[in-house]
């Protein structure tokens, strides 16, 4: 048998995948294990969203393949929110591109934005699909260090003071991701122009990943990128409709901004898959367009279940930001600890799943992420095996 492609070699193995075979085997002995380490919201949508799926799924003209578009009644749905949630204007049929979730599209983007030697700006820590896509499409991820000095924001000044000449001018594409996963750190429309004003200096395409822009806590309003004048000519958002209305495995999110990065997207898409379930198309309209209080609600939950974290690793001594937004809380590790051996020895002596800092890069060294998209009392029993487990 001959041997896989060698792009494959680019792709090192998913995280998460191991930690499923070692907490698999854990339960197969008996442990109870509290899982805080994937952010898999735990609350569903609402009623009216589950009752669209199954209306549309009864009509017997639902179950064909859908164009790579979507019907013209989700394009504008999303158009829709972002003018009531963002107060931003998109043309449907130009800035407004349907996804299987924002994953594929931000994996998907690089393939057809990217050539071998490119380089590609991300923050480190991030989200790991940044760098393998980067790395998928024969490009050259340069990391950037967020760190809590600077708020977990990147330095774009020291950027161009300190990066190699070359290696900015050869810099095709920077990633943004705030709400942040794994930081939880929030960006404001200032810090947005500066970006916008960098990606115009240096002829790059600003990528937004926006996928917690509607999950904030204590009055906070998260704003999108294309909030910014101009931002439309260098920049895509990608929202998800995963964490801000509880669908993460229905997949449905969308590239939203410049038309041309758009349409080089969906040249890609086109290639690969066929669309998407007529049903969920339309649950996800009925979401974007039924009543929306409901967020507010959940988010209170989000908040509780942050604090109770906050709270306990507090009286552990440990170092945790209060975030704003996001799904997530992210602590320092104990002095002497790695980041891989502390949620290590959590997971085998206090059956709890964190995930190390270092999964989203080498800046995430001496830190783990905790996701809050735990029922509270379960939650709140796995701060208390932590204590225990450090109390010993």
């Amino acid at each position: 048998m001959q041997l896989p492609a060698q792009r494959l070699t680019s792709l090192p193995e998913n995280f998460f995948a191991k930690l499923e075979a070692r907490i698999g085997a854990l339960q197969r002995s008996g442990c109870e294990v509290i899982r805080l380490d994937i952010g898999s919201p735990d609350m569903p949508p609402p009623p009216p969203v589950i009752q669209a799926l199954s209306s549309s799924a009864s009509r017997a003209d639902a179950h064909g393949y859908q164009t790579h578009l979507g019907p013209l009644a989700l394009r504008q749905a999303w158009a829709d929110m972002y003018r009531r949630v963002f107060g931003v204007s998109l043309d449907v049929e130009s800035q407004v591109l349907p996804l299987l979730g924002s994953k594929e599209g931000i994996f998907n983007l690089l393939m057809a934005w990217i050539n071998p030697g490119d380089v590609v700006l991300v923050p480190d820590p991030g989200y790991m699909t940044y760098t393998r896509g980067a790395l998928f499409a024969g490009g050259e991820p340069h990391f950037v260090r967020l760190h809590a000095g600077n708020a977990y924001l990147p330095d774009l000044a020291a950027l161009e003071r300190h990066i190699p000449s070359d290696v900015l001018r050869r810099a095709r594409l920077l990633w943004l991701n705030y709400p942040n996963n794994p930081t939880g750190a929030v960006a404001n429309l200032e810090f947005f122009e500066q970006a916008v004003a960098f990606a115009r200096r240096h002829n790059l395409l600003l990528c937004h990943d926006a996928a917690y822009t509607q999950v904030c806590f204590d009055g906070y309003r998260a704003p999108s990128l294309l909030e910014i004048p101009g931002a439309l000519d260098v920049a895509v958002e990608f929202n998800s409709l995963s964490k801000s209305h509880n669908m993460p495995g229905w997949r449905l999110g969308a590239a939203l901004g410049n038309p041309q990065v758009l349409q080089a997207l969906f040249r890609i898409k086109t290639n690969i898959d066929s669309g998407h379930f007529r049903p969920v198309l339309d649950a996800a309209v009925a979401a974007m367009r039924g009543d929306q209080s409901w967020i507010e609600e959940r988010n209170q939950v989000y908040q509780a279940r942050r604090d109770v974290v906050v709270a306990a690793l507090s009286r552990l001594g440990l170092a945790v930001s209060v975030p704003q937004a996001a799904i997530y809380v992210w602590s320092a590790v104990p002095a002497g600890w790695t980041a891989l051996d502390f949620a290590t020895s959590v997971l085998e002596q206090s059956q709890v799943s964190l995930t190390p800092g270092t999964v989203f890069g080498a800046a995430g060294e001496g830190y783990v992420r905790i996701a809050l998209t735990t029922p509270t009392p379960a939650l709140t029993q796995a701060m208390q095996r932590i204590a225990a487990w450090r109390a010993k």
